[in-house]
Parts: C-alpha cells; structure tokens; sequence
C-alpha cells in the first residue's frame, strides 16, 4: 500500500508560509512568543513525510526550546514585578525624608546672613591635615579653617557663617572646598554638606527620584546620613 502526501510541499510550515494574516504579523516582531512557538511545531507534525517521520530527538530537542522559552517569559513577569515593587518602595523612602536633614556630595550651599552650614570631608588613611575652604559666589576667599585631628573616613566640620575677619557673612550662595595634607603632599578631597530635604521629584518614565534641598538636587542613592 502506497501512501501519498498530500502536501507537495518541501517546506514543513507550508501552511503557515500560505497564511497572510500569519507572515504579515510575523514580520512585524522579530521574537517568537510562546503561541507562534507552538503552531510551528503543530505544523511540523502535521505536515512531516510518513515515510519519513521526524527523528524523535529532534522533537525532543524542540520540546526542550519549548519549555526554555515559557520559562524566559515567566522570568520576564517576575523581574517586571520586583523592579515595580522595588520603584514603590524607593518613592516610599524618599517622600519620608522631606522635612529631613540629610547628609550627601555637595560643594555648595545658600544660607541667610550669619547664618551657618556643617558638613564633613571623605578622607583617605594617609591624610595628616584638612582644611576648609569657604568661597563666595564671586569666588572670593572668605573664610579657612582646619579640620582637627582628621581620621579615614568621614571628618565632621562647621562653618559658624562668619568671615575671617570675625564678622558675620553676608545671606547668599557659599561654595565649600576641601584640601588634604599627606606625606608633604596637597591634593583636594570630596566634601559632603548637610541639607534639609524641602521636597522631592519623580521621574515618571523611570521612577527614579531626586531630592531638592538647599544644597541642590540630589540622588537618594548619594545620601550618606540622615540626621
């Protein structure tokens, strides 16, 4: 007994190569999702030589794709769901900080007449002496001071708001300059400035948020302490 193909065919997904509305929507994605995944290999199936049946490992081989690429998508949902838990608590912490002072990365801060400003400089073991450097937004000098007996790590200062000649400084904008001392050496250090969070802003498209302070905007990632 003689069986015939009735597919003529050579190409396994003749049926769906015939289907326009198929190929026109294939050609408008570029990945194979789990349904298109699954009528290719119903169309293997269906239209595969009797004669010649598929090799059973390479069916095998497919069924293996099949399952990789369900638990590809089911990754996809659970990675999506953390990152937007992860968004809401990130919004959650930082709306609690308005009205907080906090300390971050800055190099300037406004201030009202006598008014004063603390801070503290990053440095490195081998640093034998601070100095602070306060500028006006005119770049001039206005006042220097040391930070006493510095260590690694974070060293603590305050600005008292008054010039070195012992009077007080006019209200404005101050930029804070750190340089450090080792081994004969000077080299200039990160200074962080504490500022109080009036408000923050949230990016909708990646839900980041920034914290607007005295001192500038910020990331909430650069927040080193809140007091």
């Amino acid at each position: 007994m003689t069986t015939t193909n009735t597919n003529n065919s050579t190409d396994p997904y003749a049926f769906i190569n015939g289907n326009k509305t198929s190929t026109s929507t294939a050609a408008k994605s570029d990945t194979l999702d789990q349904n298109t995944f699954l009528k290719l290999m119903i169309a293997q199936l269906k239209n595969q030589d009797p004669m010649k049946p598929q090799d059973p490992s390479e069916f095998m081989s497919q069924l293996a794709q099949f399952s990789q690429v369900t638990s590809t998508q089911n990754m996809e949902k659970s990675i999506q769901t953390l990152t937007d838990s992860m968004r809401s608590t990130q919004v959650l912490n930082g709306t609690s900080l308005v009205g907080h002072d906090i300390l971050a990365p800055a190099t300037q801060d406004t201030i009202a007449a006598g008014g004063t400003v603390s801070g503290a400089v990053d440095a490195p073991k081998s640093v034998s002496a601070v100095k602070i450097i306060v500028k006006d937004a005119s770049g001039a000098q206005v006042r220097v001071f040391d930070i006493d007996k510095p260590v690694q790590g974070l060293n603590n200062f305050t600005w008292d708001g008054k010039t070195n000649a012992g009077v007080p400084a006019a209200a404005g904008t101050y930029t804070f300059e750190a340089v450090g001392s080792a081994a004969g050496e000077t080299g200039s250090l990160d200074t962080l400035l504490t500022s109080r969070v009036a408000s923050v802003t949230i990016d909708p498209s990646s839900g980041s948020l920034t914290l607007n302070t005295s001192a500038g905007a910020m990331a909430l990632a650069d927040v080193r302490r809140v007091l």
